[in-house]
């Protein structure tokens, strides 16, 4: 097995870097860093924190995943896939907690890049990415209603239910202006891209509707549009690094959320990397990508900000803004530290229920309704991952689900599995055109000796099928001279597998039955040998094709 080697893509796309290369990338690092602007404030908003450490995320771990990452495209950042496990965290063990818990989650990614486990992620069943990507959205639009709407709320509830039952109470105290202000910005959010590509309609939402309600309260006296200013102090700098205190309480505490971010950070950055491959026929290193995302979750939060991961849509952004290697990451996050400087003091101006709206479209995006809908036709266990998945997210939490999920995942799996593997038993003949093992040449049916018994095992002999084997071998009730079991279609076994294997030999031992292996793959007979199966059994009686195992079994009944 190689070892990891560390070699980011800026490495190296900057070997032929050209003047070219470099205008093109800035053009793509300036808008990308435009695009990235509201997005990284709502993200800190609904994620629980002050609109600036949205930005200083986008700052620094979108600067570390461009300059380390195994893409030459991609673009990270907050997303909305951290806001819900981002405030939960928050409500339960506070900011402090959030940046313990980032922390251990940078050390996960980085651990899994280390030891080249970017691809094991890929092996998460798609209805539990589809069960909890929607769950997220559908929590992120429910924390938006308040502000969507301007209700005049003092407590909302944490839990989804309560949430809503607390909406329905208290919609009497609805208020025009902000409605109007939100719905405005969905609007304009939806209709831009049929007059312009190039420019987000967030940022012209937020623009219009920022210079909107400034002058609704200034010149007509309109104080119900609540603004990020109303709520918030902005503070346009970045801080000072600060190492947070750590006890073995909290961090095991913290453990299972530090978990949850790993994973949807692995998978969201994965998946984003995945899809710009595909746009721009470039290969990404899964391995160096986990690397960087790990960085940046370990060093972001020192500065106080949030999780952050590769974001699909700023990657796109910049793809088709022509985008070529890292620097346009790069400059993207010098494009949001010299608005965060420079303009950061203005943001205070933007209405909540601009960003509520910003927030309705990103739920409706990241809500692949079209595709849970798909999944719903698939076939039942399928459907039961997802539905548990999607259900489990909105109701209690993101950990709690994506636990259940993958525990029930794999428990289907090893159904799948088992119901795939089967034993068969052969008294008479071998046909030739099922032979197949190594070292076998055979143009006519192979006559099995009186006495003798083939046990084909067709599948993996592991602990979901080693005792669904042994129950079948028992209820066979006969009683050959000798049993040959065949295992040419077994490409792996486990400790079950064996010890159930070793529990027939010492079974058809009492019972005067010799028992013969045949077909036994290099893999298996490593296993057997290193759990001293060899010793119980003998080397004599493992064969390597049947027609060994044949003339041993009749040698074997010979000796009787």
């Amino acid at each position: 097995m190689k070892t990891f080697e560390f070699k980011p893509k800026l490495y190296t796309a900057l070997k032929n870097y050209s003047k070219e290369t470099f205008l093109s990338d800035l053009m793509a690092g300036i808008i990308v860093g435009i695009v990235a602007l509201p997005l990284a404030i709502a993200f800190g908003i609904a994620s629980g924190v002050s609109p600036e450490k949205g930005i200083i995320t986008a700052i620094i771990a979108g600067f570390i995943i461009s300059f380390l990452g195994g893409s030459k495209v991609q673009i990270g950042g907050p997303t909305g896939a951290f806001i819900v496990i981002v405030y939960g965290i928050i409500q339960q063990y506070g900011e402090k907690g959030l940046i313990v818990a980032t922390i251990m989650a940078g050390l996960l990614l980085i651990i899994l890049g280390v030891f080249k486990l970017g691809t094991i992620i890929k092996y998460i069943p798609y209805p539990i990415v589809v069960g909890f990507t929607s769950g997220i959205a559908v929590t992120i639009f429910t924390t938006q209603i308040k502000d969507l709407f301007g209700l005049k709320m003092h407590i909302v509830p944490a839990d989804f239910l309560s949430k809503w039952g607390a909406y329905f109470q208290d919609f009497s105290t609805i208020s025009l202006w902000p409605t109007l202000v939100g719905l405005l910005s969905i609007l304009i959010i939806a209709y831009t891209p049929k007059f312009s590509k190039k420019i987000p309609g967030s940022l012209i939402a937020i623009i219009v509707m920022t210079i909107f309600a400034y002058l609704m309260r200034t010149y007509a006296g309109i104080t119900s549009i609540e603004t990020i200013g109303d709520r918030f102090t902005i503070n346009a700098s970045l801080p000072q690094a600060q190492v947070p205190a750590m006890s073995w309480e909290v961090i095991k505490g913290l453990f299972p959320a530090a978990i949850t971010i790993a994973i949807l950070g692995a998978i969201e950055s994965l998946l984003s990397a995945t899809v710009a491959d595909g746009v721009t026929g470039d290969k990404h290193d899964s391995n160096q990508e986990l690397i960087a995302q790990g960085a940046a979750n370990l060093i972001t939060p020192l500065f106080g900000g949030i999780p952050a991961t590769g974001a699909i849509a700023r990657t796109m952004t910049n793809i088709n803004n022509g985008g070529k290697s890292p620097v346009a990451g790069l400059i993207h996050a010098g494009v949001l530290l010299l608005i965060l400087i420079c303009l950061g003091p203005l943001t205070k101006h933007i209405p909540m229920a601009c960003l509520a709206g910003v927030l309705v479209i990103v739920s409706y995006n990241m809500s692949e309704w079209r595709t849970f809908k798909a999944l719903l036709k698939n076939p039942k266990s399928d459907i039961a991952v997802l539905l548990i998945t999607f259900f489990l997210t909105i109701i209690i939490d993101l950990t709690v689900a994506i636990e259940v999920g993958i525990v029930i995942a794999c428990l289907l799996f090893m159904r799948r599995v088992a119901e795939t593997t089967n034993l068969s038993v052969i008294t008479e003949e071998i046909e030739p055109a099922v032979v197949g093992e190594v070292g076998e040449v055979a143009e006519e049916p192979i006559k099995i000796p009186e006495g003798v018994e083939v046990y084909e095992i067709n599948g993996p002999f592991y602990f979901g099928i080693a005792n669904k084997f042994e129950e079948q071998m028992v209820q066979l009730e006969d009683h050959p001279k000798v049993r040959i079991i065949r295992m040419r279609k077994v490409p792996f076994i486990d400790s079950t597998g064996v010890h159930n294997l070793t529990n027939l030999c010492r079974m058809s031992k009492k019972e005067n039955i010799e028992v013969v292996l045949s077909g036994v793959n290099d893999r298996v007979h490593e296993v057997l040998e290193k759990s001293g199966f060899n010793d119980l059994l003998g080397k004599e009686n493992i064969c390597s094709h049947i027609t060994l195992a044949l003339a041993r079994a009749q040698e074997l009944i010979d000796k009787k």
